[in-house]
């Protein structure tokens, strides 16, 4: 078995790019912090749901900073939580996980998810959030996972946005001029079209085809209402405000549109949306399960 307390940096470096213009260089360390840590008490429930035995051998697939691997790591204190990402900006960050004394069971290693080293599994179970969609032959990354489950082996996906999220529920035109501008930006900086990116809602069915059975499907809801927390108002104002709408999607909205957005995600403005007392946000984080044969 390799290394695994080291990032192997020759095991990424020939990954070609991903559909999101993934390498091993690129990196959004602030973006998976921030929304982990705001979707931390959920995504804990659905952890400690998956019943894991305390011996069991647990792969992140696409485990970004770690955080959610050192949540796996706790339930299986005589096991193994192996965190495998394509980011060397990623592992740098989760490798100070490694510090905490309740990560005797964390290792973190550093490779192209489609393409695992064998020796690093069988693994009982398989978690992968957020990261199925940035492969260009999904059917066939979940078929590669396939092959480092034991039998009887799980493959978790967890995947947010199959149903746009809610903002501004006061506002549902400017709502979704914002999702039809971010859908525009990816279009023309990636090449994708809206079939690229909404194909992920297939999820279910490409685990069916990558020949999973018992595939079962369950969405939970990340709501958060007015008054919000500091910590949450941290979440929507650097990690969606600034960090995923910012300048942009000012091109692909009316000036008129752009100008209310700007009031409305500035928190000096008497119109910050965060301080309004009808503020309702819904997200949805969908987990898809399947089992090896």
């Amino acid at each position: 078995m390799p290394n695994l307390n080291n990032v192997d940096t020759k095991q990424a470096a020939g990954a070609h790019n991903g559909l999101l213009g993934d390498t091993p260089q690129k990196a959004y360390v602030t973006k998976l912090d921030l929304f982990n840590r705001f979707a931390e008490p959920e995504l804990r429930e659905v952890i400690a749901g998956l019943d894991l035995s305390p011996t069991s051998r647990v792969l992140d697939a696409g485990c970004g900073t770690g955080l959610i691997t050192s949540w796996l790591a706790e339930q299986v204190p005589a096991g193994l939580a192996l965190g495998v990402d394509l980011s060397t900006g990623h592992l740098r960050h989760a490798k100070n996980r490694l510090m905490s004394p309740s990560a005797t069971s964390l290792q973190f290693f550093q490779a192209d998810i489609t393409h695992l080293p064998l020796t690093m599994g069988p693994f009982d179970l398989i978690w992968s959030s957020n990261a199925i969609n940035h492969l260009r032959r999904p059917i066939d990354g979940l078929k590669r996972l396939a092959d480092n489950l034991r039998p009887g082996g799980r493959l978790v996906l967890g995947q947010s946005a199959f149903l746009p999220d809610m903002f501004f529920a006061w506002d549902a035109r400017l709502e979704k001029e914002v999702i039809l501008a971010c859908r525009r930006y990816y279009r023309d900086k990636y090449g994708l079209d809206e079939r690229d990116t909404t194909a992920t809602r297939n999820l279910f069915g490409w685990m069916r085809q990558a020949g999973f059975s018992n595939v079962t499907a369950k969405t939970i809801v990340i709501e958060r209402t007015a008054p919000l927390t500091e910590a949450d108002q941290h979440y929507f104002v650097e990690g969606v405000f600034k960090g995923y709408w910012a300048h942009r999607v000012q091109p692909y909205l009316s000036e008129a549109d752009w100008h209310t957005l700007e009031a409305l995600c500035n928190p000096n403005s008497p119109e910050f949306c965060l301080q309004r007392s009808d503020f309702h946000h819904v997200q949805t984080f969908s987990i898809i399960i399947g089992w090896t044969r």
